[in-house]
């Protein structure tokens, strides 16, 4: 099992990144940060957490290596080549992306981290920032159980939903189950508050009475009072919900499936992207209806 005295590398301190940083330093672990911009790690660093120049100086002197980054392509950038992590971790250590990734990228990490010695999982989650600030993330984890066991310690300082899905590449599959769900969800949840104002109810009434039955979801508790409110801050970026839906379907499509209300949230989100709103909240979905 893991214990306090090993150190955390943590690259990628985002609207969650950030938050869960936070909370591991909190709970007793060491912390070294690296992120592109280091003036958005300036909370933690207040705290105590050590900066590292690099992502090789922070791989090499790290025990366990967490990246939360944006796109595969940030991925594959920390992870490979001879500045990368696996050139300059140590044998033994621990490296789990939770950025939401393509399964075939999270199997080729651990199959490159597994010549090194490394151990390797695919650990993305869910919960936005709520779930990030308050440790009660949804952790969707592939890999090998010994691994899994040993930083199950871990894992419980920022999630509570913690589950072991299968061998690499299950945790990403997983959060694409996770995500296909959303991107329909979200479009039900702008649908019914749209008509709830058309039919001149109180939509906050209504959300309050509907939430607790059949129709709760995440989406209708958490983000449905954000899009009543207009406030449309990122829990979660509209760029980083398109980057996710792209992997879901084309994963989809490689497994030979069809997903046609995946298909309609990507095609809407994708508008609100190219109308300027790339770097708002999901929630902010409700735009398009409401102007529609």
């Amino acid at each position: 099992m893991l214990t306090k005295d090993k150190t955390i590398g943590f690259i990628g301190t985002g609207v969650m990144g950030k938050s869960m940083a936070k909370n591991l330093y909190q709970s007793g672990y060491a912390i070294n940060i690296y992120t592109r911009t280091k003036e958005k790690a300036n909370e933690l660093f207040e705290l105590g957490a050590a900066w590292k120049s690099s992502v090789a100086e922070l791989a090499s002197s790290s025990d366990v290596i967490i990246t939360m980054v944006g796109y595969p392509s940030d991925v594959e950038e920390v992870y490979f080549g001879e500045n990368g992590i696996l050139e300059n971790a140590k044998a033994g250590s621990f490296v789990i992306d939770m950025t939401t990734s393509k399964p075939s990228l999270a199997k080729t990490i651990y199959q490159k981290a597994q010549e090194k010695q490394i151990h390797a999982l695919d650990a993305p989650v869910s919960g936005g920032d709520i779930g990030a600030k308050s440790g009660k993330l949804s952790i969707m984890v592939g890999g090998d159980e010994g691994a899994f066991s040993e930083l199950l310690p871990l894992f419980e300082v920022i999630g509570e939903n913690i589950m072991l899905q299968g061998e690499a590449g299950a945790g990403q599959y997983t959060k694409m189950v996770n995500q296909i769900t959303i991107a329909t969800t979200m479009i039900g949840v702008c649908e019914a508050i749209v008509y709830a104002k058309k039919a001149g109810l109180n939509p906050e009434r209504v959300l309050e009475n509907i939430s607790s039955g059949a129709a709760g979801s995440f989406s209708l508790s958490k983000l449905g009072p954000r899009m009543l409110a207009g406030d449309f801050a990122p829990g979660f970026y509209i760029k980083h919900f398109i980057k996710d839906m792209t992997i879901a379907l084309e994963s989809a499509e490689e497994l030979g499936i069809e997903t046609p209300g995946l298909s309609l949230s990507l095609k809407l989100y994708k508008e609100l992207a190219e109308n300027g709103e790339e770097d708002s909240g999901t929630q902010a979905l409700i735009k398009w209806f409401e102007q529609s």
